[in-house]
Parts: C-alpha cells; sequence; structure tokens
C-alpha cells in the first residue's frame, strides 16, 4: 500500500508566542535565520516568517493583537537543525550563549552526543545538530 500520495512544495512550522520581539531576536540574530517576509494586522495577528535563502521550510511565529498565551513546550519539542561542520555550530552557539541564552541538558541523550541544545525565550529547545557520521 502506497501513501505518498501528495507531494508539497514547502513546509512551515507555525506557532504563537507572547515573547515576540525576543524570539524574532533569537533566531534572527542569533540563530543566523534570514526574514523571509513579516505581516501585520491581518485579522489581529502580525508575524514574521524566518528561513534560509533558497530552502522550502520556514519558521513562523505570530502574536494576536488580544494576546497569544504560549505554553512552554515539554523539553522533548525540539527544533533540530542539522549542521555539518562543527565550526559553525561552535560560532553559532557563542553568539547565542552571548545573547545570553545558555546550553542546557536534552531529554534525550542522543541530541547531546553530537549536538548542542539551547532553549529559546519561549522555553522551545533548538539542536545544533552535527551531520557528520548521520
Amino acid at each position: 500500500m502506497q501513501f505518498n500520495d501528495f507531494s508539497t512544495a514547502q513546509i512551515r512550522i507555525a506557532r504563537p508566542t507572547d515573547k515576540f520581539d525576543e524570539v524574532i531576536d533569537f533566531y534572527e540574530k542569533g540563530l543566523g535565520l534570514k526574514r523571509i517576509t513579516d505581516f501585520a494586522n491581518h485579522d489581529g495577528y502580525t508575524g514574521v516568517i524566518l528561513g534560509l535563502p533558497n530552502a522550502s521550510y520556514h519558521l513562523e511565529f505570530t502574536k494576536h493583537a488580544e494576546g497569544s498565551p504560549c505554553p512552554a513546550p515539554t523539553e522533548d519539542n525540539l527544533f533540530v537543525f542539522y549542521i555539518p561542520e562543527m565550526n559553525e555550530i561552535t560560532n553559532v552557539a557563542e553568539r547565542i550563549h552571548k545573547m545570553g541564552y545558555p546550553e542546557v541538558l536534552p531529554e534525550n541523550n542522543y541530541w547531546k552526543e553530537k549536538g548542542i541544545t539551547i532553549e529559546d525565550p519561549d522555553g522551545w529547545i533548538i539542536v545544533l545538530m552535527n551531520t557528520n557520521g548521520i
């Protein structure tokens, strides 16, 4: 039985935040993602879409005019960024650490073998994962 009966042109992970500016700084200035676009007052929502140039996957962060309560996720809800060069991982991690975001221990020890885990302003954990040997 075959289930892949559709194709997709892109993937976007969208989530609300009540720390909009801090989250944007973390992912733009800290992680180094590029702003693809942003929008304001669309049915009460303001948002930003971040990604890598020429990539078909994006992160979208939104806030609503009436508030965007965003409970912290579990410690195993992750954004994993696979990065081939360890020196690039080290550079990104140092930049984020200088912004005040230290490394945290992952719930799953797998991520600490070749990765660095850091919590974003909303409590989501990102993994800067080395792809050598994967």
